[in-house]
Order: structure tokens, then sequence, then C-alpha cells
């Protein structure tokens, strides 16, 4: 049996996971599963699934399931913190990663599967968007497997050739358009939250909702792509596919355009995954093209999504300067879902933030840390002024 880590076990990508798993009993154990600070969710999969490790980056919610998990005579080791989550990443008896911590917390326990020659399933895209070059570096010199799981970026890794952009013109990047696609732009001022994480396609967390609402999700899939692919910005463009059926297409030099299509569905990638370079089933539905009867594209409004702009620059500018444009996004989302921001304003925080802050040659895991605390330090300054 494949041993398998699950890191953020409680999101949508993680329950997915366990999902797929639960299909083919005989092919996996789950040896250790990770939350931040969700300690009844995590206690129920701890009983269902019988880890050998269960983590919560929280130390008072470690406590919390320790007692809890005491209490019904459970053998699961509950361990707490950063380190924890590098620890139960890098074990021996783990092959497999699920990483799907969401934002810049998921960097160093990802950086620890591929230091240690795991099979990474990617669904955390700050690892990249932070320490890009570091990261595959850690892959390449430490024979790990890097596979993507975000449905954009697996449907291209599908249709990609062996030899990666070998014959390749263009990745086209599908896009939802999020739930503000045909909202009038003098509206976005006033928008809430809760309709902010209303996404019309997908389940997700908050914060990656907020990000499809921005775009700025779709933004940090460019600079990711660039890492996976070994693309330039400028052979990526983004389309909006308000279906989201089809999940990302690659035109070859020839005129071909190979696209990977599907219902909107995570677990499909994330099975395709965890059965590479074989097939498992999933559990999803089997696609009905008479039921959908259209597929309907659109160009980006840049004006609209300002986001995604500041996400290519920023890839163009290289070093730490996707470090900042991410740490000052996460910063500027998290005000906004508190209700202290206005949604135009996420931006204009970015924007600012990397105004001030002139991104270094990304050398050093330090170095990344340091522009990254830097960046949330300001983005919170200036996010407090705007209030």
């Amino acid at each position: 049996m494949t041993g398998i880590t699950i890191l953020g076990a409680t999101g949508s990508i993680g329950l997915n996971t366990l999902n797929v798993i639960k299909q083919h009993p005989q092919k996996f154990e789950v040896i250790a599963l990770t939350a931040n600070k969700q300690v009844s969710r995590l206690e129920q999969l701890c009983l269902e699934w019988s880890p050998r490790y269960a983590v919560m980056a929280d130390a008072d919610a470690a406590e919390q399931l320790e007692q809890r998990l005491k209490q019904q005579n459970s053998p699961v080791k509950v361990l707490s913190g950063t380190d924890a989550l590098s620890f139960v990443s890098s074990l021996d008896e783990v092959s497999v990663i699920m990483a799907a911590i969401v934002g810049s917390a998921g960097l160093l326990p990802a950086l620890a599967a591929a230091k240690t020659g795991k099979r990474i399933l990617l669904a955390n895209k700050e690892a990249l968007v932070m320490s890009g070059q570091l990261f595959m570096d850690a892959v390449r010199e430490n024979g790990a497997e890097l596979l993507p799981i975000d449905s954009e970026h697996n449907a291209i890794f599908q249709c990609m050739p062996a030899v990666k952009m070998q014959g390749v013109t263009r990745i086209l990047l599908t896009a939802s358009g999020g739930p503000f696609r045909t909202t009038p732009i003098e509206q976005l001022d006033t928008v809430t939250p809760e309709q902010a994480v209303a996404h019309p396609n997908w389940n997700m967390g908050s914060k990656i909702s907020v990000d499809s609402a921005t775009m700025m999700n779709k933004g940090l899939e460019v600079i990711e792509a660039c890492w996976l692919f070994t693309a330039k910005p400028e052979q990526i463009e983004v389309v909006i596919h308000p279906q989201s059926i089809i999940h990302s297409l690659v035109e070859y030099v020839d005129g071909s355009v190979l696209a990977q299509l599907g219902n909107p569905d995570m677990r499909t990638p994330i099975a395709h995954g965890l059965a590479w370079p074989e097939r498992m089933s999933s559990g999803v539905a089997s696609l009905n093209l008479f039921d959908i009867a259209r597929l309907d594209f659109e160009a980006v409004d840049f004006q609209k999504f300002p986001c995604l702009q500041l996400a290519y620059d920023a890839m163009l500018a290289g070093g730490t300067s996707s470090t900042i444009l991410n740490a000052a996004n996460e910063i500027a989302v998290q005000a906004f879902l508190e209700g202290t921001l206005a949604f135009t304003k996420i931006p204009k925080i970015i924007e600012n933030t990397l105004s001030q802050i002139t991104g270094r040659i990304a050398t050093s895991l330090e170095i990344i840390l340091e522009d990254d605390k830097q960046a949330r330090h300001l983005a919170t300054q200036i996010v407090n002024q705007n209030i």
C-alpha cells in the first residue's frame, strides 16, 4: 500500500482526496492528516481513518485534539507547529504528499517533501509562487515527483508533450470568471464577502474563492504554470470559460490545440495524480456534452480584474516580486473577509506594497521569508491606513 500524508485534510481538496482514497482501500494507507484549527473536523477524520499522526498548525488546537482523542481511546499521535508539518511530510513510510494547505503556510512542508524525494501532489499555489526556482531545484536534486492538482495545471500536464514545451506555442489557461464576471465594474465597491465566496462552479475555501473573484487566483496560476512547465509569461493566455468544462488547453506549432475536459469536480485531477501514470476511478460523473450544449469563451477585462495584471508583472519582474505579491494579497484578502476593506481596495493594497518593496534575487529561503515578512508588515500598515 502507498503511504500518504494529507496536508490540509479538512479543506475541500483534503476531503476530496479522502473521498477518492476511500474508493481504493487496498491501494493507499493514510499515515498523517493535518489541519490548522479545525479540531472537530480533524477529530472525526482521525476516528474514521486512524492515521499514525495528526498535526494541528495551532498549538492550542492540538492540545484540544489530543484530549478529545484520548477520551476516544484513539492511538493517533498528535503534534503541532510548522516543524511537525514538515516532519509528517518527510516520513520514510510516506511516499505521496497531498500539499493542500492554503496560502504561504504550505511552503515549508511542501519543500520538506521535495527534499526527501516524495511524490508531491501540489494543490498549494504559493509554494511555487513564493519560491519557484528553489522549489523546482529541490524537486530535481532530490528525485522528487511534482504533479499538479489544480484543475487547470493538471489539464495542461495531461496535454503537454513528454519534453515540456517542445513544439508548444501557447498555453491557454481557462478561468470561470468567478461570481462577478457579469457584474458592472461600478458595483464592485460594495460587494460583500458572502457574495465573493459564492463561486458559481467550484466549492472552495473562502480565501481561494475571493482570489477567484478578483482573478488573483488565475494570476497565481500563471506564475505557477511558468515554473511547472518552463513557460514564459507571454506564452500563457488566460481565457474566461464560464462553464468550467475545458480546464485548460495547449497549442502546438502545427496548429493543433489539445484540451482536457471534465465536470468541475476536483476528484478528477486528484485521482489522476494519485494513480499517475496509470488511471483509476474517481467517482466523478461522466461528462454529458448534450446537457452542457455549449462552451463559451471571453477575453479578460484587465481593468475590471487588475490583480491578474499585477501577477503577470510580478512574474516578469522576477526574484521575490511574486513573494511580495502573494503576501500583500493574503493580508488584503483577510481584511476584506473580516469586513474592514472594500473589495476593490484589494488590488490597490497589493500594488502599493509592490511599489514600496523592491524584489530581490531569491537565492535562499531566508531571503524569501524575509521579503514575505516585510511585505506582510507593510501591507498591514497600508490596510490600516485605508480603514
